[in-house]
């Protein structure tokens, strides 16, 4: 028979009706013989490369048949470089064929998969990732046994040694997903492998918009991993030591994005979260000043009680409530920072300091309660209202704290919920955020708001006290722009073309 099933292997040199039958036929006496097996597997390539799609699609289909034995991991290599397929029915054919040889053997089609990504096309590389990222999570546990996980957290390692911030965001999916990764090791794990990506060794340049943009995408992908055994002390110290200082100074290639605040909004959230700190005294400092810079002093009044001519200080509340929110964190760790470490001058110019502010806010907090009062429903679903809301909540949080820093001796015990993060319950208030909060969750936005970079400022109405209250949400932008190459450095120049 070994003569007649060579006649089909020649099929897929005739026309059309051959070809189709050979389709049909190849994989379906593969096993019958094993000494054909390259020359079978060649032929149905041929296949799967037809220009007629109807040919190819039903070469796809078979595929999982040759996937015995030694042959998997080839057969894994060969569909992941079909991926690249812009026929959606093609596709979707290659998706379930991979699927389906994932419940045969895990282990070696990850093999395929791994082996194209870290040495395929740029395309295939890119859906082989966005492959792992949607599907593994459907497999069944029984697929996805703790040995198949290590292999791709080992994988995965060698993957991350060279990528862009848009594929780190990719793994770092893949990676929090798995089950094994889940435990506060596990936890931890991924925190030093963020870490490691961010470089924090390295010296911080804040006028290189990727250096910058590296290190928010990692702290992104670092603060739902954070909880009160997965700490967050070298992320914290890096951003008081580093970044805190050259704030003013720091670029971005995302348009539109209030850079400012978004780093002292990720400060804050890992502020709750870190341990036991070296130069804590020095760090705490360094934030204090930074607080100070936007808490300003109250302007000198003129004998007959008039505003001498200066005009009245911006009061940026959604900074300082994130400076505030940090410094109070922290500062539990050093109660006695604000008495004994500072001299009686410049504690009496920070309690001068908050109580201008804290006046300044009575004045919104009315303000923002009258304007919101008797509304309910879906008249606070209004873009200007959403906006009001998140206003409060950030005024309201000021005042809480400023309260606390009120006391003699100061004291760190109110707890708030940061505005931009959803409340938790009281008995859940010390426990990590629900997995899918991430740093960068905006307030809901309403289905027809202002476009994607459009600012939202809340401008209250002109008064003693006026200022706007700054940015109140902004988008999550993954990824560097431009394509790999930009950004964490391009990777470099790997075999191209088919390798099957």
């Amino acid at each position: 028979h070994k003569d007649a099933y060579q006649a089909i292997l020649d099929g897929v040199k005739g026309g059309a009706k051959e070809k189709r039958l050979a389709a049909q036929f190849i994989p379906k006496f593969f096993k019958h013989f094993p000494e054909l097996a390259d020359s079978a597997i060649n032929a149905q390539l041929d296949l799967c490369e037809d220009e007629d799609v109807s040919i190819r699609r039903q070469a796809i289909k078979e595929l999982p048949q040759f996937a015995t034995g030694d042959n998997l991991p080839r057969v894994a290599d060969i569909l992941t470089q079909l991926l690249q397929s812009d026929d959606s029915a093609e596709f979707n054919l290659v998706n379930n064929a991979l699927l389906s040889i994932f419940k045969m053997d895990a282990k070696g089609t990850l093999g395929g998969l791994f082996s194209q990504i870290l040495q395929g096309e740029d395309i295939v590389r890119e859906r082989a990732i966005k492959f792992l990222s949607t599907k593994l999570k459907t497999l069944p546990e029984e697929v996805m046994t703790k040995e198949v996980e290590e292999f791709i957290l080992t994988e995965s390692k060698k993957v991350l040694e060279d990528v862009t911030g848009e594929e780190f965001v990719l793994f770092m999916k893949i990676l929090s997903g798995l089950k094994s990764l889940q435990t506060v090791s596990g936890r931890q794990q991924l925190v030093e492998l963020v870490a490691e990506q961010a470089d924090l060794e390295q010296t911080f340049n804040p006028s290189d918009p990727d250096c910058v943009d590296r290190l928010l995408q990692c702290t992104r992908q670092a603060v739902p991993l954070f909880s009160k055994n997965v700490h967050s002390t070298r992320f914290v110290t890096y951003f008081c030591e580093h970044v805190l200082p050259n704030l003013s100074s720091l670029t971005t290639p995302v348009e539109g994005l209030d850079i400012q605040l978004e780093v002292l909004k990720l400060l804050a959230e890992m502020s709750s979260f870190c341990g036991d700190m070296e130069k804590l005294e020095s760090n705490l400092k360094k934030l204090f000043d930074k607080l100070l810079e936007y808490m300003p002093l109250p302007p000198e009044e003129a004998e007959n009680g008039e505003n001498a001519g200066n005009e009245e200080p911006k009061l940026q509340f959604s900074y300082v409530e994130c400076l505030l929110y940090s410094f109070h964190q922290l500062g539990r760790k050093l109660p006695d920072f604000l008495t004994a470490k500072l001299n009686a001058e410049k504690l009496k110019d920070f309690k001068i300091r908050l109580q201008y502010f804290a006046r300044g806010l009575q004045v919104y907090i009315r303000q923002l309660r009258l304007a919101l009062q008797g509304k309910t429903g879906e008249a606070l679903k209004t873009e200007e209202n959403k906006i009001k809301v998140v206003a409060l909540k950030i005024t309201n949080n000021i005042n809480v704290l400023i309260k606390d820093l009120f006391h003699i001796p100061p004291s760190y015990k109110s707890t708030v919920t940061l505005s931009w993060k959803p409340v938790q319950k009281a008995d859940a208030s010390q426990k990590r955020a629900s997995e899918d909060t991430t740093s960068s969750s905006p307030p809901k936005k309403a289905s027809a708001g202002p476009k994607r970079d459009a600012r939202q400022i809340y401008n209250p109405p002109s008064g003693k006290y006026s200022s706007n209250l700054g940015s109140f949400s902004y988008e999550q932008r993954g990824g560097f722009r431009g394509g790999r190459g930009r950004g964490w450095g391009g990777r470099g120049n790997r075999s191209r073309g088919r390798i099957y």
